[in-house]
C-alpha cells in the first residue's frame, strides 16, 4: 500500500493544477507527508525575450544582458506570488509542511529532476493545463512525467 511521505505538485496556475493541488494537500495530510509546489518556467520563454534583447537595450541605454536579468528576476518575484496566492486558497495548507520551488527548463525533464532530487515518492499533476495551445502543452508534460518517473503518478482532471 502506498504511503507518501513526499508528495510532488507541479502547477501552471490554473484551475486543473488546483484541483492537483488540493488532492495532494488532502493525501499529505492523511499521511502526514510533506508536499512539494513546483513551477517550471519553461526555457523557450527566456529565449524568446533574448530576441529582444538588442532592442530593448538600445531603448533604455543599457546592457542587453542586464535588461534580461531584470525581466527574468521580475518574472521570479510575480511567479513566487503566484504560488503564495495559490497556497492561500486552500485551508489544508495550515496542516501540511510545504516547500514551494521555482525551476527553469523544459517542464516534464524539470518535474522529473525535482522528484529526483527531492526523492518524492508520489507525483499528483494535471492531465490537463491551461487552456489554448498551452493545454496541449500540458497535456504532454503529464504524459511524459508518467512515461519517465519512477516513483506513482496521480493524473488529475
Amino acid at each position: 500500500m502506498l504511503m507518501p511521505t513526499k508528495i510532488l505538485v507541479p502547477t501552471d496556475f490554473s484551475e486543473y493544477s488546483d484541483k492537483a493541488l488540493e488532492q495532494a494537500l488532502d493525501i499529505a495530510k492523511q499521511y502526514n507527508a510533506k508536499v512539494f509546489l513546483l513551477h517550471v518556467i519553461h526555457e523557450e520563454i527566456y529565449n524568446y525575450e533574448e530576441g529582444f534583447d538588442f532592442v530593448i537595450s538600445k531603448t533604455l541605454s543599457q546592457p542587453g544582458e542586464e535588461v534580461l536579468r531584470q525581466m527574468k528576476d521580475r518574472h521570479r518575484v510575480e511567479i513566487e506570488e503566484k504560488l503564495k496566492n495559490q497556497l492561500n486558497r486552500f485551508p489544508q495548507v495550515k496542516e501540511v509542511e510545504i516547500t514551494t520551488t521555482i525551476r527553469q527548463g523544459i517542464p516534464y525533464d524539470a518535474i522529473l529532476k525535482e522528484g529526483k532530487e527531492r526523492g518524492i515518492d508520489l507525483i499528483v499533476i494535471a492531465s490537463l493545463g491551461r487552456t489554448g495551445i498551452a493545454k496541449y502543452l500540458i497535456g504532454s508534460t503529464a504524459r511524459n512525467v508518467l512515461r519517465g518517473s519512477k516513483c506513482p503518478v496521480l493524473l488529475t482532471k
